[in-house]
């Protein structure tokens, strides 16, 4: 009989996860079970994903405040320090704000308007164009946002994220002054010295204040990426995609991640005969409608994957070839036609009109999305996800 179903993806139950955990043995056995109580076999080409999370867990990948506080005080010292960029996350950076606030004497909090660089907003848009602000020259006080804008929070979260981080600062003693800006230069009418807090677009802001008589430079990724009185640490990433453990503590992104991929690929061969492909994932990249969040606040969707993960798809567009190469076959003749252009099809397709809108993006980041959007961030259970088919086509 004709198979009917293309890729299948489960998110498998785990046990809770805790520091000093073996966690290959975890996904090892988990996947395994899974297999012998769904009743489903273990292939060749078959994919493992494992959220970073529980491999921090198990690492024991954690700091605390102090920690956090006594890096930034090496830093900077007694000097003010701009802060600037951060996303709008009591998650993501409420904790870390914190720390940074116990080591200073005083924050110039500079805010990214109207939204943060994963999409959280401070106000609408269209409220920029009806008060005539153009958010790529002006700079506003705290005092000049309120008065054009007032006290908007988040459509989620109902936090006001302007009071919420000048409080975390303000509760250490420290002073606190906020201002709005896109423009990374304007930091430097107030202090040389500078915490950058943005993801993806940190090399660039720390080159242009560099550039511009910015004279202590650092961002999220130089804190903690060495261990401060025996604290987790993250030596590639520092505080960048660390998440609030407690109100004290933050885990941070895994470290030695490699190891972990390939010692799962190796038992699962060992166990099965099968080669699956294994990856630990973070946040996928997707935008959602309505917040108009983008997810991507790791920075990486994965820190480690076995090789077959390696580059992008190479596939076709199948209703391109029903309209264009194939428009004057049906049915049986259509269908052999394609697979047969399937088959044969080139080792490398880039720039091919038969390509064209596949999704152009790494191997890596779009299973990480898929299995960030299965698992979720809530009571699910399943931080680990195993997926067949992927690799699958038309033919298959």
């Amino acid at each position: 009989m004709e198979r009917m179903v293309g890729t299948v993806v489960r998110g498998l139950r785990a046990p809770i996860i805790n520091k000093g955990d073996d966690i290959t043995e975890i996904v090892v056995n988990t996947v395994l079970k899974a297999s012998e109580i769904e009743g489903y076999s273990i292939n060749d080409k078959d994919i493992v994903t494992v959220t970073e999370s529980v491999v921090a867990r198990a690492q024991g990948n954690y700091a605390t405040i102090d920690n956090i506080a006594k890096d930034v005080k090496s830093m900077f010292g007694e000097d003010t320090v701009g802060v600037i960029f951060p996303i709008l996350s009591r998650n993501r950076f409420a904790i870390c704000l914190r720390g940074i606030a116990k080591g200073t004497k005083k924050v110039v909090l500079m805010l990214s308007y109207p939204s943060d660089e994963v999409g959280n907003h401070l106000v609408d848009m269209d409220m920029l164009d009806e008060k005539g602000i153009n958010p790529w020259t002006d700079v506003l006080t705290e005092e000049e946002f309120r008065k054009h804008f007032g006290y908007k929070k988040h459509v989620f979260t109902g936090v006001d994220y302007i009071e919420y981080y000048k409080s975390l600062i303000e509760e250490y003693g420290t002073e606190c002054e906020v201002i709005f800006s896109n423009n990374a230069k304007t930091i430097l009418d107030y202090t040389k010295s500078v915490l950058t807090c943005d993801i993806h677009t940190r090399f660039r802001t720390k080159r242009i204040l560099k550039a511009n008589g910015g004279e202590k430079i650092y961002s999220l990724d130089d804190i903690l990426s060495t261990s401060i009185d025996g604290s987790g640490y993250n030596e590639n990433y520092g505080l960048l995609g660390s998440n609030k453990a407690t109100e004290e503590t933050v885990k941070l992104f895994p470290r030695n991640c490699q190891p972990v991929v390939d010692k799962i690929q190796a038992m699962l061969k060992e166990k099965t005969g099968k080669t699956v492909e294994v990856m630990i994932y973070g946040d996928g990249a997707f935008k959602d409608p309505v917040g108009k969040i983008w997810e991507l606040a790791d920075p990486v969707v994965s820190p480690a994957y076995t090789s077959g993960l390696e580059g992008t798809p190479n596939e076709v567009k199948l209703k391109y070839l029903a309209d264009n190469n194939f428009a004057d076959l049906k049915g049986e003749d259509l269908k052999k036609a394609i697979s047969d252009y399937i088959t044969h099809k080139e080792a490398d397709l880039v720039g091919s009109m038969e390509s064209q809108g596949t999704t152009p993006r790494q191997l890596t980041d779009l299973i990480g999305s898929l299995s960030d959007l299965t698992s979720g961030s809530g009571d699910k259970g399943t931080p680990i996800i195993y997926i067949q088919g992927y690799f699958d086509n038309y033919t298959k």
